[in-house]
């Protein structure tokens, strides 16, 4: 038949069905768009740190630690990595050493930025693909005064990129650095980020930890010689450790990993490497997945179901010639124009959700039209059309014109099985999403609400620099901010509390194994600190000023002394770094970690130069406080800019990407639920059509419309109920996969999915009610005398 002949018998048919024709196109483009946007950031994830030009021979250098309870992997290592396995080992290319320098502020003429930078070693850029540009001195990289500063911070302090090389700018209103390198910032594909580079060999020598095998803190990074075999390699260096160290450290086993995939896998069980960013990756494929299968079921039982309704066309076609093949092509054909239209509905959806949607990622996507995008766009319209339309053309076609015209025919059986099999699986993903939204929220409403250990509320954190290095100073600033009647107490400490900084197996006990590696986390910490951060002291007291002997004082948290086996510990001895301290204290257990870990030794030692400021305010006078602060600040360290931040801020920011899975998956779920309900109610409007006769009769009879809602309503609550059976197993296996990964869970009971199958139960009542009650109140004298 004539394209044009099909194309008019598509349209006449779409806008005389406008119900079924505005279901499809509605649950069809929310679909693909939600799929699409997950496209697009999936395919943002991928791409992250793979512009590196020798990216596949680009590796990252970590360390296995035996530790108490199993193998931890860190991503430092010792200072002199890097320029020993450059000599020791003929494979390695280039090596590059780096460590990180806190955000400073970086001025030339008028112009202050604060900046964030690293200490990088002469063959960073050999290592790393941050292009330079005309004029800028690699070899700079070995002077101490020289610094490279990106072409955007260029930009903000010179005004152009060319202006800025020779120029000079001060650091931290005291140093000055000749700016002998501009490199290009690597954009949003690029997980490293950072505004200037300074030498790191003039910083090793200056700082004594970093010359030692025996401390760690530097990040070592190196390429291998094309052909090397990295697996090789890494048996190789497994004991180099404590070859160089002559068998004095054991515990340390080095191995390189490929830096493209640490981005996406960098979570680590026992030295082995279990998942990362790459979990959520395929989370969200799967979901995509799942919800435009959701609305290919929906167009599929949609057609199905309406085939009664076009059974004389087919007939009629065949008997004047029509070929099953022709008619085949004829339904796809209307299934790949529905497909189109609600691809182009998507694509104007994307448009309008999409700087939404970045909000919520933290991203910066955008809707380009390059090959990759068109290719995939293509393929699924394809792919969902094919899907979509296959059954009902294949079934609409086979049947025997003869009987189509005779009337003897019926809906099979088969048919029906298949119908009621899809809208069975597609509810059962949809309560698979509620059951997950449900532990997702919980479990991040709990890590929000867990005593901590500490009170985070409160509590304002802010950096030491600039003459508050002189602790002299340090100590007049916060005895002048523990006047304010805005400010509750203040003290200061070494350590974030969002993760491990620091730690050490310098502590030695009575009884200590000499082969026990455990390290400790080292906690540096001024006078009050504890009363600060509303931490418990369990034993003994805090650190005091009318103990002059503090110094060489000590506090453990339960967890050290219970690893230490000690009882009665107030007054004992240890060693720390060679120097004895007695045990003043011992504060309850607080997390110094995420909640995916569990609390591990600590100890906190006195040092009045702590670098972070750590200041309890009193609550309702937060804008108070700040103001007194901030005029505080700018009398004792004219120059620097005040910046600020809240502690609680920092642990909303420390699972920002569970938080981000819990509103996308809410979203999600939602979006799912949403194109089940409109193929039920599609379902639905159909069911009563065909069932019309039948329920006129009943009325005529007696029957009430409650029973008639009853009776409609019966076999789709069926459905639900079987869906409800197969996805709580699946579910609450899931949800345990996910929950794992935290050392601290919520228990997953059976008040969760009695909750999802309530929840899903009542809307689906809601969806079929309506045209239920529709059927049941019509008027039974129209349809019997149309019959």
């Amino acid at each position: 038949m004539p394209l044009n002949f099909n194309l008019r018998i598509t349209w006449r048919y779409l806008v005389k069905d406008r119900l079924s024709t505005i279901l499809n196109l509605v649950g069809l483009s929310s679909g693909l768009a939600c799929a699409l946007l997950i496209f697009i950031w999936v395919d943002d994830e991928l791409r992250m740190d793979k512009f590196h030009i020798n990216g596949d021979r680009l590796y990252m250098v970590k360390e296995n630690r035996i530790k108490s309870g199993g193998i931890w992997t860190a991503p430092s290592t010792a200072g002199p990595t890097a320029q020993a396995l450059a000599k020791d080992f003929p494979q390695v290319e280039y090596t590059a050493s780096m460590s990180y320098s806190n955000d400073v502020i970086l001025s030339a003429g008028q112009n202050s930025i604060r900046s964030g930078g690293r200490y990088v070693s002469r063959d960073f850029f050999k290592v790393f693909t941050y292009p330079l540009l005309p004029g800028s001195n690699e070899k700079s990289l070995e002077n101490e005064n020289s610094i490279f500063i990106s072409d955007i911070l260029a930009k903000k302090l010179f005004g152009n990129e060319k202006a800025a090389l020779g120029k000079t700018l001060s650091y931290q209103h005291k140093e000055n650095y000749l700016v002998t390198g501009i490199f290009r910032d690597p954009g949003i594909h690029s997980s490293e980020h950072f505004d200037f580079v300074l030498p790191f060999e003039p910083q090793m020598k200056k700082e004594e930890w970093m010359q030692s095998w025996g401390n760690t803190g530097v990040r070592t990074y190196l390429t291998l010689k094309p052909g090397s075999d990295p697996a090789l390699f890494n048996k190789n260096i497994a004991g180099y450790v404590k070859k160089v160290t002559n068998g004095e450290i054991t515990h340390r086993t080095p191995f390189i990993t490929l830096y493209q995939d640490i981005y996406l896998h960098d979570d680590y069980t026992n030295g082995v490497v279990t998942g990362g960013r790459i979990e959520y990756v395929q989370l969200f494929s799967i979901i995509a997945i799942f919800i435009l299968i959701i609305a290919c079921i929906n167009f599929m039982n949609l057609s199905t179901a309406k085939a009664a309704r076009r059974m004389k066309e087919v007939g009629i076609k065949k008997v004047i010639g029509a070929r099953r093949g022709s008619l085949i092509l004829q339904y796809l054909g209307e299934s790949l124009v529905i497909t189109g239209c609600s691809v182009l509905l998507a694509l104007l959806l994307v448009v309008v959700v999409l700087p939404s949607f970045n909000n919520i990622t933290g991203k910066e996507l955008a809707l380009h039209f390059d090959g990759k995008l068109i290719a995939a766009i293509l393929g699924v319209t394809l792919l969902t059309g094919l899907v979509a339309g296959s059954y009902p053309a294949f079934y609409l076609s086979g049947f025997k014109p003869g009987a189509i015209l005779k009337g003897k025919f019926s809906s099979l059986a088969g048919e029906v099985f298949a119908r009621k099999g899809l809208v069975v699986f597609q509810f059962t993903l949809s309560i698979f999403l509620i059951v997950s939204v449900l532990v997702v929220y919980r479990q991040i409403q709990y890590i929000q609400s867990k005593n901590l250990g500490f009170d985070k509320n409160n509590v304002i954190t802010f950096t030491k620099e600039g003459k508050f290095e002189n602790g002299n100073l340090q100590q007049a600033f916060l005895a002048e901010l523990r006047k304010s009647p805005n400010i509750e107490s203040a003290s200061s400490m070494r350590h974030s509390l969002t993760g491990h900084n620091s730690g050490t197996y310098g502590v030695l006990w009575p009884g200590r194994d000499p082969k026990d590696k455990t390290e400790f986390e080292n906690i540096a910490v001024d006078y009050g600190i504890l009363q600060t951060m509303g931490m418990k002291i369990s034993a003994g007291r805090d650190f005091s000023k009318d103990f002059g002997s503090d110094t060489l004082g000590i506090i453990f948290n339960e967890a050290a002394i219970k690893y230490m086996g000690m009882k009665d510990p107030v007054g004992k001895l240890v060693t720390l770094w060679g120097e004895q301290k007695h045990i003043i204290g011992v504060v309850k257990d607080f997390n110094f970690e995420s909640l995916h870990k569990d609390i591990g030794p600590a100890f906190l030692r006195l040092d009045p130069r702590a670098s972070e400021f750590i200041i309890r305010i009193k609550q309702g006078r937060e804008k108070e406080a700040i103001k007194d602060m901030q005029t505080l600040y700018s009398q004792f360290n004219p120059g620097f800019t005040f910046e600020y931040k809240f502690l609680d801020e920092r642990f909303q920011n420390l699972y920002a990407a569970e938080q981000r899975v819990s509103v996308l998956s809410r979203y999600f779920a939602g979006l799912a639920i949403l194109i089940s309900c409109l193929g039920l109610f599609g379902l639905t409007a159909f069911t009563a059509q065909r069932r019309q006769k039948e329920i006129s009769i009943r009325k005529v009879v007696g029957a009430s419309v409650s029973n008639i809602v009853v009776m409609l309503s019966r076999d789709f609550l069926k459905l639900v109920l079987i869906a409800s059976l197969l996805a709580f197993p699946l579910s609450w296996w899931a949800v345990h996969q996910w929950l794992n990964g935290f050392a601290y869970r919520i228990p997953v009971g059976v008040s969760i999915f009695f909750i999802a199958g309530i929840s899903i139960f009542l809307i689906t009542l809601f969806t079929i009610s309506f045209q239920s009650v529709k059927a049941a109140l019509s008027n039974p004298v129209k349809h019997l005398k149309n019959e």
